[in-house]
Parts: structure tokens; C-alpha cells; sequence
């Protein structure tokens, strides 16, 4: 487990890692801020210090998947002081994933640039550049996925009709166990893996 290849991953997918997901958290927080809702702030989660965010299961889960998978602690936010729940939630559900977009955006320009401006660029950062692209489109869609606690969730019920509420309430009991499923079996790269690569072509080609 803690090979060569293991330790060249964790060089790579750990510090990329840790800085999507801390963004990714961030930005649920900073968004939520914005309509209102101090409780993160108010809870030290309006930071980009990773330590805030580090959920120790999802990290245990880094480590064992090979740095390919993992979470952070869940921004909390209270309904109740947000301005315009629906939209606020839409917001705050898409600003996480829409970091992660962000992030791989940049980290595709660095590519470019790296690739564009020398004549034999250092094979570890070129690898840690795609990495990084890969990363955040995966954290991107993933979080995508319209199945609770995901981002999707929150995002496909805040643009449903209200009188869809009590089927998704019912939906919500089942899907996490749907979700667990998914990634246990790696189905969930069949759901997200088109996008993925879709993009990051699109991206670095």
C-alpha cells in the first residue's frame, strides 16, 4: 500500500486535494454569507485553512483510495436567517461545485502556459497540472449528482416546483444508500466519467 506509487500519489493528489475540497467548502461559505447566514463564519469556516474543512473519515478514505476520492466537513448553514431560501440554497449548493470549476480552469491555463512556454517542461508538474484539472471536474460533478447530501440535491430541489417537495423528501431517505452504492461499486465513474474527460480535453487539447 505504501509504495513507491503510493507516496508519488500522495505527493500529487493529497496538497491537490485538500485545496479543492477547502475552496470547494469555502465558497459554500462565503456564499451563504452572502444571503444572510453568519453560522459558518461564525464557526470558523469562512477560511481557506485546509484544517477548518478536514473531516477525519474523508480523509481516511483519501488515504485508502490512493488519493481519488474523498470529502470535507460539511458547511452548516441555517435556512432561517437566509434571504430568499429557494434561491439562496440553489447558490450556496452550486458555489462548491462551481470552485471546482474555477480551479480547474486555472489549473488548465498553468498547463498551457507550461506547455507553450518550455521547451521540455518538468514531466512532475505537468502531471501535477492535469492532476489538478482532473480533480476539480471530478469534485465538480460529483457534487453534481442530484442524490442527498450531494450538492445536486439541494440545487435540483430549489429549481423544482415546491409541490415536488414530499416525492424528493421520500427520494432523499433512499438516496444516500443509492450514492454509497455507486461509489463502492464505481458506478458513479460511469455517471461522471464522460464529463470528466469531456471537459478536460476540451480543456488541455
Amino acid at each position: 500500500m505504501f509504495g513507491e506509487d503510493f507516496l508519488q500519489r500522495a505527493m500529487i493528489g493529497l496538497p491537490i486535494l485538500l485545496l479543492s475540497l477547502t475552496v470547494h467548502e469555502y465558497f459554500h461559505a462565503w456564499s451563504a454569507l452572502k444571503f444572510g447566514d453568519t453560522t459558518a463564519r461564525d464557526q470558523g469556516r469562512l477560511t481557506l485553512h485546509p484544517i477548518a474543512h478536514i473531516d477525519l473519515m474523508g480523509l481516511i478514505v483519501m488515504v485508502a483510495s490512493g488519493f481519488r476520492f474523498g470529502w470535507a466537513k460539511p458547511v452548516p448553514v441555517n435556512p432561517f436567517n437566509l434571504r430568499d431560501p429557494r434561491k439562496a440554497d440553489f447558490w450556496i449548493s452550486f458555489a462548491g461545485p462551481l470552485s471546482n470549476i474555477g480551479l480547474a480552469v486555472l489549473f488548465a491555463l498553468a498547463y498551457r502556459i507550461l506547455i507553450n512556454s518550455v521547451a521540455e517542461p518538468p514531466g512532475y508538474f505537468v502531471q501535477v497540472l492535469a492532476t489538478g484539472v482532473v480533480i476539480n471536474l471530478a469534485l465538480a460533478f460529483f457534487n453534481l449528482i442530484p442524490l442527498f447530501p450531494l450538492d445536486g440535491s439541494h440545487i435540483l430541489r430549489s429549481v423544482l416546483p415546491e409541490k415536488y417537495g414530499p416525492g424528493l423528501d421520500q427520494f432523499e431517505r433512499i438516496s444516500p444508500i443509492i450514492l454509497i452504492l455507486l461509489v463502492i461499486s464505481g458506478g458513479v465513474w460511469y455517471v461522471i466519467g464522460p464529463f470528466v474527460w469531456y471537459f478536460f480535453r476540451l480543456l488541455l487539447e
